[in-house]
């Protein structure tokens, strides 16, 4: 049984084909838009924001986008064959043969699947663009194609991403990812997107008067007319004796008329020469967008948008996207939203939206950015634990993912993340400032399991005198035990420049940090800014209505 949900923006966490077949309605979407991972072979991390001198410390692994043929993949491609589009099924049968369970026969299984799930979710007037590079791009075209049809592919869109030198001299310098543009039907949304004037454009509009700037375009083509008024005389000009084969007009005689009245044609005093049409720069909404775009660069990594996420796309790209393919109160959907700037560009254009990812700290981050940007946000966050049974659902699941959110309860960084040989006591880290231009430091252990013991306390003492840290946290699924507690006292307490002292072993547990009940003990001046990096609030923030009416 489908379960929609009742709120108007959503944020999930999971796996995107385990949500889009649970939750999300058939044809209820306008606009989709997703950056899957590409097969790159690569490892992607997540730079925060840092104190200088502990720049080093402050990274973690997002993901890793490396792909293998495994039970999953063959669950997954048994059921590509067992679906109704039995075009998606002899494609893809076709390519198992060619590709043999190679990591890119995995990785098309994975997207195949996913990409019926966002056609079904698709409305008939919605769109999908899909970002992607020349790894796998070719694949996933004929996937597309298979998927949607040929027939409802628009455009291959060329984001020229990077205009750097590079040191490579065997292959053309990579330098653009792709988009593909597909539709559900033949109507659909589409709302031109126009560049804005350029110097050689605006040196056309040279000519001035009352109403503004304007240039003379034609009022006649080449190529006589045999028949029809466009071809005879019109005010003693006559189109027949213009150019060697002569003209004619480019509209009716009742329309040069009309451009009359309004004072809009130029007639000239050499009787050989033609009259010519004003056209005011007011008039010109500047130059269509064609499918190159190179005017929307890169994220400089030390910028104001920049969140430290690799794979951040620019803000100006996606609100192109959304501003071409929906309208005020449509809804986005983001099924890899990563560090979510699809969905802030859905609600900074006034659109509504669901996104989904499969990580705590993907989730964690766009939580953080929404609600900075968007101050009076309201969303609902799918998916993450919301009592103590959820939490000790998600430690027996999966210990990292617990670590991420548990560390997200209390605003820190997670610390190196799966990181092989990085278990070094310290699963997250808060910076702090309580003296001007000084920095300071939070241990963060996190323990996920059923039995805690003294030693654990112990080992954190030692992580903050070896980490020259000043107060350590530790944060439990469940309550400390007498002897942790007395370990914990035995520390002492932070004695802070600004007068107060905090206790320099911190127990806090999962239940209390859901509840409110306690929180974090430490003074810091510069309001977390010294842990993440800020997103500027947006100005014209709203509250949306509802998205959907559920059952």
């Amino acid at each position: 049984m489908l379960l929609e949900c009742k709120m108007d923006n959503n944020l999930y966490y999971g796996d995107n084909l385990d949500i889009l077949r649970q939750y999300i309605a058939s044809d209820s979407i306008d606009l989709i838009y997703l950056d899957p991972p590409f097969n790159s072979k690569k490892s992607y991390n997540v730079l925060f924001s840092s104190p200088k001198g502990f720049q080093s410390e402050a990274q973690i692994t997002a993901f890793e986008d490396s792909w293998t043929w495994g039970d999953q993949a063959e669950k997954e491609y048994a059921e590509l064959l067992h679906q109704p589009n039995t075009d998606v099924a002899e494609l893809i049968q076709s390519l198992r043969r060619f590709l043999k369970n190679s990591d890119v026969m995995a990785y098309l299984v994975m997207m195949a699947n996913r990409l019926i799930e966002l056609e079904r979710v698709l409305k008939s007037t919605g769109s999908l663009y899909l970002h992607c590079d020349p790894t796998s791009s070719h694949y996933l075209k004929i996937v597309l194609d298979a998927v949607f049809g040929a027939d409802k592919f628009r455009n291959e869109i060329s984001w020229k991403r990077s205009g750097r030198r590079s040191s490579i001299y065997r292959i053309y310098r990579r330098a653009h990812d792709i988009i593909f543009f597909y539709t559900k039907s033949n109507k659909y949304t589409f709302n031109m997107i126009y560049k804005e004037f350029d110097d050689t454009l605006l040196k056309k509009y040279s000519k001035m008067d009352d109403r503004g700037r304007y240039q003379l375009v034609p009022l006649m083509g080449s190529g006589k007319v045999v028949d029809g008024e466009t071809g005879k005389p019109w005010r003693g000009f006559d189109p027949n004796t213009r150019g060697k084969s002569g003209m004619h007009w480019l509209t009716t005689h009742d329309k040069l008329e009309e451009y009359v009245s309004k004072n809009l044609v130029a007639f000239p005093k050499d009787p050989k020469a033609t009259p010519r049409l004003k056209y005011y720069l007011d008039q010109n909404k500047g130059v269509p967008i064609s499918d190159f775009w190179d005017d929307i660069d890169l994220i400089n990594s030390m910028g104001n948008e920049s969140l430290g996420y690799q794979t951040q796309k620019p803000l100006l790209l996606l609100d192109r996207i959304v501003q071409a393919s929906s309208n005020p109160g449509d809804i986005v959907l983001d099924p890899f939203c990563g560090c979510g700037t699809a969905i802030y560009a859905a609600q900074k254009n006034n659109r509504n939206w669901i996104g989904i990812d499969i990580t705590h700290l993907a989730i964690s981050l766009i939580e953080r950015r929404l609600q900075e940007g968007f101050p009076d946000i309201t969303f609902k966050v799918h998916g993450t634990p919301k009592d103590f049974d959820g939490a000790r659902d998600l430690a027996l699941r999966d210990k990292y993912e617990f670590q991420y959110w548990a560390c997200s309860l209390i605003d820190a960084q997670p610390y190196q993340g799966k990181k092989k040989g990085a278990d070094t006591g310290i699963d997250g880290l808060i910076f702090f400032q309580d003296e001007i231009n000084t920095a300071k430091k939070i241990i963060v252990s996190v323990k996920g399991g059923e039995h805690v013991t003294r030693t654990m306390i112990s080992d954190l003492k030692n992580s903050v005198d070896r980490e020259k840290a000043q107060i350590g946290i530790l944060v439990s699924l469940i309550p400390p035990t007498g002897p942790m507690e007395k370990e914990a006292v035995s520390a002492g307490y932070y004695e802070s420049p600004i007068g107060k002292s905090y206790p320099k072993i911190q127990i806090l547990t999962i239940p209390e940090l859901l509840s409110g009940s306690k929180t974090p003990q430490y003074p810091d001046l510069a309001r977390g800014g010294l842990s993440f990096r800020k997103t500027k609030a947006e100005k014209g923030d709203r509250n949306q209505p509802e998205l959907f009416k559920g059952v």
